[in-house]
């Protein structure tokens, strides 16, 4: 087998699957993308030497769609240029991740940027999920793998161990199944811990207007990130805020995503506008991805008028984030989950926090 090139599926699965979608597309004929007026702009990704989309496709979207509309979206992503591709296996307990390796079948794996994370923080369990990725989505390497979802300087220290999820990291790169190392994180003291605690090649983190207006949430792992020469891929671009109490949930989710296609282009724009931010990515449903991507076909940088119309917007929204990010300020770590429905919850609080 070939590196970079994604594994061949037998027979039913790959065709199966993704029939009346894409039939011209099959996983013994790589696609290729096709040529248009507009290309997704790229960015480099820090000291990789990588070039990516500036706006990323979520994986966890395609818990929000079947497999057939999830390989319709996947494919539509990456004939407008989209080549950063992320999931994890806390996205529908590992639905994500199989919809992903089906869909993106027919797709040259070379041209592909794909991104995996792992919640486990010990050596034993990290290669356990890494090796379960791996199969699931039907590929022989990460391009970058990540430890997902940090929130305490404690998981930091347990993940860098001794015994900890960095030894699987290390040994997984010396075996050519992943290439660079990042991590996501939920708080400033979590991140902070784990870029000075290791050389990360991608910060993943939110960004978004809301936080970073009302509380500065973001500046202090920017300027970091910049320091060290770490990418910073942007979490949350398109939220807008925690559900007001009494208001009525469009989508059932653990915060409101923005809806209002002009908020959206200021907010996606607000963000890719950041130093250091080289990727935005869309919230987890696949019509919000649609909408994130046609924002970066277009972009241009935020203007100072746009930016005063965020700050007055954020003044009427609520913080998802400053909850959890003073509880972790205080050393006092995170005791319940504090949004239950997020999928960064899901049953793995209590092991991680």
């Amino acid at each position: 087998m070939k590196r970079r090139e994604f594994l061949k599926v037998a027979g039913g699965v790959a065709g199966g699957c993704v029939v009346g979608v894409r039939s011209v597309v099959t996983a013994a004929e790589p696609k290729e993308k096709v040529q248009k007026a507009v290309e997704m702009p790229r960015r480099l990704l820090g000291r990789t030497g990588q070039k990516v989309s500036i706006v990323g496709f979520s994986g966890l979207s395609l818990t929000h769609g079947d497999q057939q509309q999830g390989t319709a979206a996947i494919h539509s992503a990456f004939d407008k240029g989209v080549n950063y591709f992320d999931v994890a296996p806390a996205y529908g307990n590992g639905d994500a991740e199989i919809k992903m390796g089906i869909g993106l079948q027919g797709i040259d794996r070379s041209k592909i940027f794909l991104a995996c994370k792992t919640k486990m923080r010990d050596k034993d369990g990290a290669r356990k999920e890494l090796e379960r990725s791996l199969e699931r989505l039907k590929t022989d390497h990460f391009d970058l793998y990540q430890m997902h979802h940090i929130r305490t300087p404690d998981e930091v220290k347990r993940a860098i161990g001794p015994g900890g999820a960095m030894e699987t990291f290390l040994k997984a790169k010396e075996e050519g199944k992943v290439r660079y190392f990042g991590f996501s994180a939920h708080t400033t003291r979590g991140a902070l811990e784990a870029m000075n605690g290791f050389k990360f090649d991608t910060v993943m983190f939110p960004i978004n207007f809301i936080e970073y207006f009302v509380m500065g949430f973001g500046k202090a792992v920017l300027e970091l990130a910049k320091k060290q020469g770490a990418a910073v891929v942007a979490i949350k671009p398109m939220a807008g805020g925690a559900w007001a109490q009494g208001a009525e949930q469009t989508r059932k989710y653990w915060y409101r995503p923005l809806e209002d296609s002009a908020e959206i282009d200021m907010a996606m724009r607000f963000t890719l506008s950041q130093e250091g931010v080289v990727v935005g990515m869309p919230p987890g449903w696949l019509d919000l991805v649609e909408k994130g991507v046609e924002v970066g076909l277009k972009y241009k940088p935020i203007t100072e008028a746009e930016v005063q119309k965020l700050q007055e917007l954020a003044k009427k929204c609520l913080s998802i984030f400053q909850r959890e990010e003073q509880q972790v300020a205080k050393g006092s770590g995170v005791e319940e989950p504090i949004w239950p429905d997020s999928p960064h919850e899901c049953g793995a609080w209590h092991v991680y926090t």
